[in-house]
Parts: structure tokens; sequence; C-alpha cells
């Protein structure tokens, strides 16, 4: 059977817990195709108008919110970590290490 990476990459971001976040990179490695974080990016960006993905969970590999101005409100991103308990300053999770989850390390394939 072969994979749709396109849907592959929705169904990973659904796994992302509340309270955690995971970045572009790390969902293309899971997904076999660690140079693929770009096309990972565009389709969350094709995704972000569908609330029950929780795309805002998604950042770079810094642990900054790139993606922000793709959601309708440009705070939206922020709001939603923010209440999930997740600290943001000037657009960078603080603590990023410890929010961070890896689906390389939580999910088998």
């Amino acid at each position: 059977m072969q994979s749709n990476f396109f849907l592959d990459v929705v169904d990973v971001v659904r796994l992302v817990p509340r309270g955690k976040v995971t970045t572009y990179g790390s969902i293309a490695k899971y997904l076999g195709s660690s140079r693929s974080s770009r096309m990972v990016g565009w389709i969350l960006n094709k995704q972000v108008l569908d609330a029950t993905l929780p795309a805002h969970r998604v950042v770079n590999r810094k642990g900054i919110l790139t993606g922000k101005n793709h959601f309708e409100n440009p705070f939206f991103m922020q709001s939603q970590l923010e209440k999930e308990g997740v600290k943001v300053v000037n657009d960078q999770i603080v603590d990023f290490n410890y929010h961070f989850w890896d689906p390389n390390k939580e999910l088998t394939i």
C-alpha cells in the first residue's frame, strides 16, 4: 500500500498532544522524507482553516511560530498554545525542549 504524504502529515499532526509542539522537520523525518520539512509546512498552510487539526502545535526547529501568519488571526497560534500551557515570548516557545514532542520517539510506523 502506497502512502499519501499529504494525508500522513495530517495524521501525525492530529497525534501531537495538547501542551506539546513538534517541528516540520520532525514530521518529515518520521514520514521517511527528512528533506521535506517545507512540504510539511505547505501542507499545513493549506489546512489551517480546519479547526479540528491542531496545526498551531507545529513550529520550526528553533521553536519559533513561523506559521502564525497563515492563520486568519496572526495571534491565534500563540493564544492556542498558551491555552494549552505553552508559554510563548516574541513568537518563540519558552522551554522548547520540555514541550517538544518527537514523533520519531513517540510513534512507531
